[in-house]
């Protein structure tokens, strides 16, 4: 078992076909929820916090996929607890400027294939209002909640805490320090542009 942490709220986990051999699990047990796979998952959570501090505290998200002759990776994700959709909240308190409306959330990414790959799949989705911003070298999007379909709302959430992080930053904030590079039709544009 190997453990990667490769964001702050995130950690990419290396299982292999031997490791879960020696447990009495096989490729098509780590599909299900028994008792065994439920005590692997809890030993490597044990790891990666023995290894690089990755505590769970609230909410994650786990992806689980198979490599043909390496074993299995396992990605957890620590998750922020979602805005209620299209809700009239308070306003979030942000550590740069004034406050948004809850209306509104941001992610960042530094690298621009990761927004792009973002673009890609979120596309399946439907419109939604978004626009692309840089900001202190790092990419922006900020999108209007009130655009994304309830029905989707955590999917499209899921995908951007594949590739990104949320921030608590205002779109005042960006306009002001920012560059906006797309506004409105980010996700449009970039996939016209940039899908591969």
């Amino acid at each position: 078992m190997r453990v990667e942490k490769i964001a702050s709220n995130k950690v990419r986990i290396f299982i292999s076909y031997e490791d879960l051999a020696s447990r009495g699990i096989d490729r098509e047990d780590m599909w299900q929820n028994g008792k065994k796979v439920q005590e692997l998952f809890w030993d490597m959570m044990e790891v990666a916090y023995s290894e690089v501090g990755f505590e769970i505290v609230g909410p994650i998200a786990v992806e689980t996929f198979t490599m043909p002759s390496e074993g299995v990776v396992v990605i957890v994700t620590q998750v922020p607890s979602l805005p209620v959709h299209g809700s009239e909240q308070d306003v979030v308190e942000t550590d740069e400027a004034g406050p948004d409306p809850f209306g509104a959330f941001v992610f960042a990414f530094i690298d621009f294939d990761d927004v792009v790959h973002v673009a890609e799949s979120l596309m399946r989705f439907g419109p939604m209002h978004c626009s692309l911003y840089h900001y202190k070298g790092v990419y922006h999007l900020y999108f209007d909640d009130a655009s994304i379909d309830e029905n989707v709302y955590e999917a499209v959430w899921a995908v951007l805490q594949e590739f990104g992080e949320l921030v608590q930053v205002t779109r005042a904030v960006l306009d002001e320090y920012g560059k906006l590079i797309v506004d409105q039709q980010a996700i449009d544009v970039l996939n016209r542009w940039f899908a591969r």
